[in-house]
């Protein structure tokens, strides 16, 4: 990452004025946690990609519903998601990234968060779903039932009216994905542990894959 100025402005301010929004996503975490919040909002008009070289999830539930929000121009959008939810997970060497096109003076800019580098302090976090358009690992699950109407299998709290409570799911005791490489459009958890947190940024296009 350069700090080098262009036009006034410096990559160090550009990061101080993006590094507060990991402190509110924490803040955001602890909230759901709490039920303070509902888990229903408006996503963004930039989808996410993440990778990871090894998510293990517990009581694991996925099944389908919508992702309403705006285009980066204001419009109103809706994308249909695949919800995969967990009780909690550990992941395993986790990157982030994200480009926000026609960025004043930069052009596109990237960033790039990556957490659980070490084997040993994977990424922690509990009541955690994953709301994805794509998705590649390799998977393995125990106890798996496919089929099960969503309502027995377990929607997200507040997200209900998105949701066919009679549409199909699966749901599974763990479920182990390897090579994981997805583009999401929301994330949320009860709580996230970040062990060995690092963010960057970068000009022009740099992805997790």
């Amino acid at each position: 990452m350069e700090s080098q100025a262009r036009g006034g402005t410096r990559w160090k301010r550009f990061a101080v004025v993006m590094v507060p929004s990991v402190a509110a996503t924490a803040a955001i975490g602890v909230a759901l946690a709490q039920g303070a919040l509902a888990a229903s909002f408006s996503v963004s008009g930039q989808s996410f990609k993440v990778s990871a070289d090894e998510l293990v999830g517990y009581d694991f539930v996925q099944y389908g519903s919508m992702a309403d929000g705006t285009d980066l121009k204001g419009n109103k959008t809706a994308h249909p998601v695949a919800v995969s939810g967990f009780s909690r997970a550990k992941i395993t060497n986790m990157c982030q990234s994200v480009v926000t096109p026609n960025v004043p003076i930069f052009g596109s800019v990237s960033l790039e968060l990556r957490a659980g580098t070490n084997p040993k302090k994977p990424v922690q976090a509990t009541n955690l779903y994953l709301d994805v358009a794509d998705l590649k690992a390799d998977a393995t699950f125990r106890n798996i039932d496919i089929g099960v109407a969503a309502k027995d299998a377990g929607i997200q709290p507040g997200t209900e009216k998105k949701v066919n409570p009679f549409g199909f799911a699966q749901r599974a005791d763990k479920a182990t994905l390897t090579d994981v490489e997805q583009t999401a459009w929301a994330t949320t958890a009860g709580t996230f542990k970040l062990s060995n947190l690092s963010m960057k940024l970068h000009k022009g296009t740099k992805e997790c894959y």
